[in-house]
């Protein structure tokens, strides 16, 4: 990989269709590298169209990741739905992999009261048998747990940063902004350093060659996120993220969460290209 990547959270509100190939041809008229797909609601795409995406991704050179329903909880009480869970993120992994999407990322779990170490037991478990599908299927493709903006939800940066230490084909994507949201700190060049730095330290230095970042604007309570802003309208202090980005070197794809998805994604890019 070269260099960071900037792109957007679906497909740009101003391509000429809402379809993910529309969305790619955008992607590449607007000057931007990448894309991740937005699965959130459902995976509503098939597998001849997938096989479309992926030609259109490998024409255009537009990079892909896909993010996974939001409906996953492997924390839950109900057997089932850890199993429906399950089923998404597979899902969502056959149907990426087809559009040659590199990482599929998902909100993995939430607490129900529970003490955090029981539920990283349960995800990290679940998660587990989810990769040795993907194996059997050789698919290969990077499942990414979230940090989450919510302190209700699992998720946090050192949960993620374990489990992708435990288990073989797991790497977080980090959300700075959900992150600053759920701390209601970590919004400057010395906060954004020490992550970067626990991610070196413990996944080497390959992951901060191959990173997943998501950044918006955002607005956040006592609980943590509330919704995404426009980064002008935000505290959040992107300027300082992308110097620490640029200084540690840091490859990977930016994805720009913020309502004015185009807009903000062009203006980190403008930013960190003339740092």
């Amino acid at each position: 990989m070269t260099g960071l990547l900037f792109g957007t959270a679906g497909a740009p509100r101003s391509s000429r269709q809402p379809s993910t190939i529309s969305g790619i041809e955008r992607i590449v008229e607007l000057g931007l590298d990448c894309m991740e797909m937005e699965f959130v609601q459902g995976v509503k795409m098939g597998e001849a169209a997938a096989r479309q995406v992926g030609e259109v991704s490998a024409r255009t050179g537009v990079r892909l990741s896909a993010h996974a329903p939001y409906f996953i909880n492997l924390n839950s009480p109900d057997m089932e739905k850890i199993r429906a869970s399950q089923g998404r993120i597979l899902q969502t992994a056959r149907i990426a992999s087809l559009c040659h999407a590199e990482s599929v990322v998902f909100h993995p779990a939430f607490y129900m009261g529970q003490p955090p170490g029981t539920v990283y037991e349960a995800v990290k478990r679940y998660l587990g048998e989810v990769l040795s599908q993907l194996g059997r299927e050789n698919i290969k493709i990077s499942l990414r747990p979230e940090v989450t903006g919510k302190s209700s939800q699992f998720g946090t940066i050192k949960e993620l940063i374990d489990l992708s230490v435990e288990l073989k084909g797991v790497a977080p994507c980090l959300d700075f902004s959900h992150w600053h949201a759920r701390t209601g700190k970590f919004n400057s060049y010395p906060e954004f350093e020490a992550i970067l730095l626990q991610v070196r330290q413990r996944l080497g230095d390959e992951a901060l060659a191959d990173m997943h970042i998501h950044v918006s604007g955002i607005n956040y309570g006592k609980k943590g996120e509330m919704n995404h802003l426009n980064l002008e309208e935000s505290d959040f202090q992107y300027k300082e993220l992308l110097r620490a980005l640029k200084d540690y070197k840091v490859e990977g794809m930016m994805i720009c969460e913020s309502p004015n998805l185009e807009g903000d994604a062009r203006l980190l890019q403008a930013f960190y290209n003339n740092l």
